[in-house]
C-alpha cells in the first residue's frame, strides 16, 4: 500500500467514526422520557383557578372544549414538544402530581393532577371535535347596467369539506387547534340569456396577493359585488383568520369578455 493510500484510509475511517457519533448522539437526543410520559398521564388542572387545562393519555393530548382537535405529544429532553407543529414548552419541573412548564410566550404554566371524577367525566362525555361552518349557504343576485345594457351577476357562498386548522394560545399557554370549514365561491355574470363568466373560487386561488403563512389559516369568507365601469365588473373578496381581526381584501375584476384580474387593495 503506498503511503498516499494509507492516509486516504486513515481519514476515510476517522470520517466514519464522526459520522457515527453524530449519528448515535442524534438518536441519543431523540430519545423520548417515558418515565416522563407515564408521569403526565390524567387530568391536569391549573394550580390556581383550578379549571380544567387538558387530559393526557397515551401518547395524546385531549381539550376539554369541543373545538379543540386532539394533539400528539411526545417529551424529549425535559421539553414537552407537542401539536402538528411541534410546539416545544421547556419542562420547569415534574412529578407524580405537578407540572410546570414555560409557554412559548415565556410564562410560567403551573399545572396540579386532577383527584376529582368529575374532571374526568368532562372528557368521558365528549364527542368527536366538532368542526366549525364560518358562513352557511348564501347567494346573492344584483342587475347591473353598463354602457346600458343590463346584466344580472350571481355570487353563491357554498360551505365545503375543506378543513382549515387555526393554532392558537389559550389563556393558560397551551396551543391548540382549531379546525374549520373552508367556503367555494361560485360568481357568474349574465347578458341576458349568455352567460358571460363562471367560475369557482377557492382561497388558494389568491395564493399569488396573500402570504402563504396567512393564507394557511385563513378561509375565504365573503366575496361581494361592488361596481362596474369600463373595466368591468368589480367584486370583493375577503380572505380572513376565523375568530380574529385579521383580513384581506382582494378585488376581483371581470371584463365583459370573462377576463380576470386581481388587485389587493388592503390588509
Amino acid at each position: 500500500m503506498s503511503r498516499y493510500s494509507f492516509i486516504f484510509l486513515i481519514v476515510y475511517c476517522m470520517l466514519v467514526s464522526i459520522g457515527c457519533q453524530h449519528k448515535s448522539t442524534d438518536h441519543f437526543e431523540q430519545k423520548e422520557s417515558t418515565t416522563a410520559k407515564r408521569l403526565l398521564q390524567g387530568v391536569w388542572i391549573d394550580a390556581e383557578s383550578e379549571t380544567v387545562i387538558f387530559k393526557i393519555k397515551g401518547d395524546t393530548v385531549y381539550y376539554p372544549d369541543s373545538t379543540s382537535m386532539p394533539a400528539y405529544f411526545r417529551i424529549v429532553n425535559d421539553t414537552l414538544i407537542m401539536g402538528a407543529a411541534s410546539t416545544k414548552y421547556p419542562i420547569i419541573k415534574q412529578a407524580e402530581h405537578l407540572f410546570w412548564f414555560k409557554s412559548p410566550n415565556g410564562d410560567l404554566v403551573k399545572l396540579v393532577k386532577s383527584t376529582e371524577p368529575s374532571d374526568n367525566a368532562t372528557f368521558e362525555q365528549r364527542k368527536r371535535p366538532q368542526v366549525q361552518i364560518i358562513n352557511k349557504m348564501l347567494k346573492r343576485d344584483s342587475v347591473v347596467i353598463l354602457d346600458g345594457e343590463r346584466y344580472h351577476c350571481y355570487i353563491a357562498i357554498n360551505p365545503t369539506k375543506y378543513k382549515v386548522t387555526k393554532s392558537e394560545l389559550t389563556a393558560d399557554g397551551v396551543q391548540v387547534d382549531n379546525v374549520y370549514y373552508d367556503n367555494l365561491i361560485h360568481v357568474s355574470i349574465f347578458h341576458g340569456a349568455n352567460k358571460i363568466f363562471s367560475k369557482d373560487y377557492l382561497k388558494q386561488m389568491f395564493a399569488n396577493k396573500v402570504p402563504a403563512a396567512f393564507l394557511s389559516q385563513a378561509i375565504l369568507s365573503n366575496m361581494e359585488f361592488e361596481k362596474a365601469d369600463n373595466r368591468g365588473f368589480h367584486f370583493y373578496a375577503t380572505l380572513c383568520i376565523p375568530d380574529a381581526a385579521s383580513c384581506y381584501l382582494v378585488e376581483v375584476i371581470v371584463s365583459k369578455h370573462g377576463e380576470t384580474t386581481m388587485e389587493l387593495l388592503e390588509y
